[in-house]
């Protein structure tokens, strides 16, 4: 059985798009570019360049879209524990700034606060 095709970065099912992947597909739920090294089977951050192939030229951003010809997308490309950080990280910038949880601010003016923190 083919395994389902999830954004890296959202986990969101890529089922949508059409293969081979385009440069140019986006995540329908988050919109970021899955053409990219970090979806990709080769990518390996714990090898030179974080790409398992020799022969493709070295990608600097990882997470823009590129035209590797060894680009071939991954399904176990999304990991859930950075999505878990990413969600705690943004949960506590916006305990930091004011925001509520909901992403409405509370009204109080974010410079006022930053300067009343660092002040």
């Amino acid at each position: 059985m083919h395994e389902e095709l999830r954004c890296y970065r959202c986990g969101e099912s890529l089922a949508a798009l059409t293969l081979p992947i385009s440069r140019q597909d986006q995540c329908p739920s988050c919109g970021n570019y899955v053409h990219v090294c970090r979806m990709c089977v080769n990518f390996d951050p714990y090898v030179a360049r974080q790409c398992r192939e020799d022969d493709a030229e070295e990608v600097f951003d990882k997470e823009k879209p590129n035209f590797c010809d060894w680009y071939v997308p991954s399904a176990d490309a999304f990991d859930g524990a950075n999505k878990r950080k990413e969600n705690k990280a943004r949960s506590e910038l916006s305990v930091l700034f004011g925001e509520a949880a909901d992403g409405d601010d509370d009204g109080e003016d974010p410079a006022k606060a930053a300067e009343d923190l660092f002040g």
